[in-house]
């Protein structure tokens, strides 16, 4: 209240008296010339040493550009370094392995195996009977499993030899007793097993290596029965060491592959071969 009779009173001396208007006035503009003054010096103070910065810069800018130039031979040399790894992995087509990068890392060398590849040619297994692909358990894991073909005569001979090897060290080595679970696929299969959907396979007819022979499935026999889920910690070991294995005798396995682990899987990628 005090506050707005103040007010009230400093608007009617304003109003009533012409030289009290002229002193306030007066005095509202000599303190904006004051002001603006100030203003003026400091805007002044700070572009001189804007130039003077921009100076310096453009000379220490010219220095390092005539450092540049007077070494420039010794430039061009550590560029080159540089870039002379990088170029020869790009030309020689090297896989190169990071450390922390998901890269499926090179088998160490089976003496058993590479003798084996060496050596006699090995004969397919008998068949086990056709009861053993028809069981509920194989069915829920692997669907259309009793339809598939296991004819080792429609399978590539270089791939069959490398599989048999396979089988051969699993059983010798590790006491796993394997079989196979299918082989050859024609383009009709193909396309019934991708229309159940991507968790059975990407792979439509033409697509997989089952088509050319050079793919096959492969479980385990225990007790005579078929073990064909990872659920079981005995197969889950079983398949990480058929995975090893094959890679050592040159096979691609598809559990190390990143959208669809397909641990039965093994395949022989040959150029050439696959129109995709």
């Amino acid at each position: 209240m005090l506050a707005f009779l103040l007010v009230s009173a400093l608007l009617v001396w304003l109003l009533l008296f012409e030289q009290a208007r002229d002193r306030v006035f007066g005095g509202l503009r000599r303190g904006g010339s004051a002001l603006a003054a100030v203003c003026r010096r400091w805007l002044g103070r700070w572009s001189s040493r804007a130039e003077v910065a921009a100076t310096r810069t453009r000379k220490q800018g010219g220095r390092v550009a005539g450092a540049l130039h007077a070494h420039r031979g010794v430039l061009v040399i550590a560029v080159a370094l540089l870039l002379v790894p990088a170029l020869s992995i790009l030309v020689l087509r090297r896989n190169v392995i990071l450390e922390g990068f998901d890269a499926v890392q090179r088998p160490a060398v089976n003496p058993l195996v590479q003798e084996l590849l060496r050596g006699e040619r090995l004969t397919p297994p008998p068949p086990p009977p056709p009861e053993v692909f028809t069981t509920a358990e194989v069915e829920q894991v692997r669907p259309m499993t009793a339809s598939a073909d296991r004819k080792w005569e429609r399978l590539d001979p270089e791939f069959t030899q490398k599989l048999l090897v396979v089988y051969k060290v699993m059983r010798e080595q590790y006491g796993y007793e394997m079989v196979l679970v299918e082989g050859y696929r024609s383009p009709e299969r193909q396309n019934r097993l991708a229309a159940q959907g991507a968790d059975v396979t990407r792979a439509r007819g033409g697509q997989s290596w089952h088509q050319y022979g050079l793919a096959a499935d492969s479980a385990f026999l225990r007790e005579g029965k078929l073990v064909i889920s990872e659920r079981d910690p005995w197969a889950m070991r079983g398949y990480q060491l058929y995975g090893q294995v094959a890679k050592q005798a040159g096979l691609t396995w598809g559990g190390d592959w990143r959208s669809i682990k397909d641990l039965m899987h093994v395949e022989q990628r040959r150029p050439g071969v696959m129109k995709r």
